[in-house]
């Protein structure tokens, strides 16, 4: 598998996840700062130790036994304070970034939604919104301050080491933080790259599955497919669980690795002392001094070697999550576009394919006006929800002319049109929410009396009243307290709380029995008055109330007579 087929560079990934810092750069800096001063600070305590020793070998050090103690103890109460701010910020800045990262997914997936959104599996988008937000939160709250902090502590434990020691002890520690610091984490994350992106894949693939599964658990019981779909569940665990071992092994044999380098720079650097002190360029006070303080001073670089274990997951979910915020849409919402109160609909030679050269609809006509019902009928496939899809905008037409009052459909406003047309698909969602608030979807500041009048409308508000809470009843996760006829009539009060004046139907009578079906029919013969309604259906019957209709067949339209 090639890098470029895995992600995009781990430099790339910081680089645009830092870039989202923005006015929160300034918390980071406390952080680091902080962070920098603790570790400093914990150094202190071994360094002002090691002065002690220095002073008692007769080495000329202006502090006092007493000063010097003073300073050991100072140091090491300073350590606790600076680090609990520095995890502070860390922390405060990862959670408030975390929460701008929602906000922007849910808004990148409002501009993608729902063309792009038909082809992507709702679990792994969940997995994304939940889990790889969440693996974010290490980078902000654990990556970035450390390898500033190691950077920063490393140069001044050098110019320390340099100055008050031997630059040879500086040489030597420089070595080991480069080697430990840079070329370390470089070899382990080149090992860990591909199992973290298969981690990631496999994690939201099972996600979304097993969702399915959930959602379809009735389905499943029914068709008596029990067995299989657990046997398919366990076989998608076994690879997570597969893929979960591989990466936990090659992040071990990387600590191990980092452990190993430490190990032997500690013993190169007492090693080097020793001999600088056999040949005399180095007295034995100040050789301790400078050996505790560049083994003391590893702790940071350490940190930044054991990065790749976690930023492995961290540069996948970033990747996932960068990759949908940098998706383009299939069309872009017209801001400030032409806006129009509807009263007709003009469809002249519309052609449109969802592959270049594979037209579904070809030179498509036709027109509605206020005050009717137009039917459009035709076998499943044939095109006919993606016609309303069209006359939406959620796709971008290849060619021909869709025009409300005579404006094309390329020059309204995006909210405009949304505010005129709506449509009911032919399986309504409910939230796990109240049949009102459901019903608020449509008109949040909606009125008691609007939304009785709307139910009204659907033929749903007698229903509703005999439940034991009202509008009050909450429906259960995916409506399972409601049957497929009362979720289709509550899509349908929802269209005409919207106040919207072309009301698109799109089989909403398919998953419903006879009975709900004349209900449903019945509702909307009686609003044709006051609205345009476009029904969609591929059953003959469910035309007998269309003013005029079209039958479409292999993508072409034509009006029956």
């Amino acid at each position: 598998m090639s890098k470029k087929k895995l992600r995009r560079s781990g430099a790339k990934i910081m680089a645009s996840l830092i870039l989202l810092l923005g006015s929160l750069s300034y918390i980071m800096l406390l952080a680091v700062l902080n962070g920098s001063l603790g570790f400093v600070a914990a150094m202190g305590v071994t360094v002002f130790g090691a002065l002690g020793v220095a002073k008692a070998l007769g080495e000329s050090i202006a502090l006092s036994y007493g000063l010097i103690i003073g300073l050991a103890v100072g140091c090491g109460l300073l350590r606790g304070g600076l680090r609990y701010i520095e995890q502070y910020s860390n922390h405060y800045i990862a959670f408030r970034l975390l929460a701008v990262l929602r906000d922007k997914i849910f808004g990148a997936l409002r501009i993608l939604c729902p063309a792009k959104l038909e082809s992507k599996q709702k679990g792994s988008i969940i997995a994304m919104i939940t889990s790889d937000i969440e693996t974010l939160e290490v980078f902000y709250a654990h990556t970035i301050s450390p390898i500033c902090i190691a950077v920063i502590v490393s140069v001044a434990v050098l110019l320390f080491v340099g100055f008050v020691s031997s630059p040879y002890l500086a040489l030597v520690a420089l070595v080991g933080y480069i080697t430990i610091g840079i070329v370390v984490p470089l070899i382990s994350s080149g090992r860990l790259k591909e199992s973290g992106v298969k981690y990631r894949a496999e994690f939201a693939s099972f996600n979304a599955y097993f969702l399915d599964s959930i959602k379809g658990i009735k389905d499943i019981v029914l068709n008596n497919a029990g067995e299989e779909r657990k046997a398919e569940v366990n076989r998608r665990s076994d690879e997570l669980l597969k893929e979960t071992k591989r990466m936990k092994h090659r992040t071990t044999r990387a600590s191990s690795f980092t452990e190993l380098s430490v190990s032997l720079f500690i013993l190169i650097t007492l090693a080097v002392g020793i001999l600088l002190v056999h040949y005399k360029m180095l007295s034995v006070g100040f050789m301790i001094v400078g050996v505790v303080a560049v083994f003391s001073s590893f702790g940071p670089v350490i940190a930044v070697s054991a990065l790749p274990g976690n930023l492995t997951q961290t540069f996948a979910s970033g990747d996932r999550v960068l990759n949908l915020l940098s998706e383009q849409p299939a069309v872009r919402p017209i801001q400030n576009g032409k806006k129009f109160d509807y009263e007709n609909l003009e469809v002249k030679n519309l052609t449109f394919g969802y592959e270049k050269d594979v037209p579904v609809l070809q030179n498509i006509c036709l027109n509605a006006k206020k005050g009717e019902i137009v039917g459009i009928v035709g076998e499943s496939g044939c095109g006919k929800s993606t016609l309303l899809k069209l006359l939406l905008r959620f796709w971008q037409k290849d060619s021909g002319k869709i025009e409300y009052n005579g404006i094309d459909i390329d020059e309204v406003d995006s909210d405009n049109l949304l505010a005129n047309v709506t449509m009911v698909s032919q399986t309504t969602y409910l939230f796990d929410e109240t049949i009102e608030e459901n019903l608020r979807i449509a008109k949040p500041d909606a009125t008691q009396e609007e939304i009785e009048n709307a139910c009204r409308l659907a033929s749903v508000h007698e229903f509703i009243m005999t439940l034991p809470g009202g509008y009050k009843t909450e429906v259960g996760a995916l409506g399972d307290n409601l049957s497929a006829g009362e979720k289709q009539r509550i899509g349908l009060a929802r269209a005409f709380l919207s106040g919207a004046e072309l009301i698109l139907l799109d089989e909403p009578t398919s998953n419903v029995d006879s009975i709900n079906e004349g209900i449903i029919l019945k509702a909307l013969k009686e609003q044709k008055r006051k609205k345009s309604i476009i029904l969609v259906s591929h059953r003959e019957s469910t035309m007998a109330i269309a003013d005029r209709i079209y039958k479409i067949k292999d993508g072409i339209i034509t009006e029956a007579k």
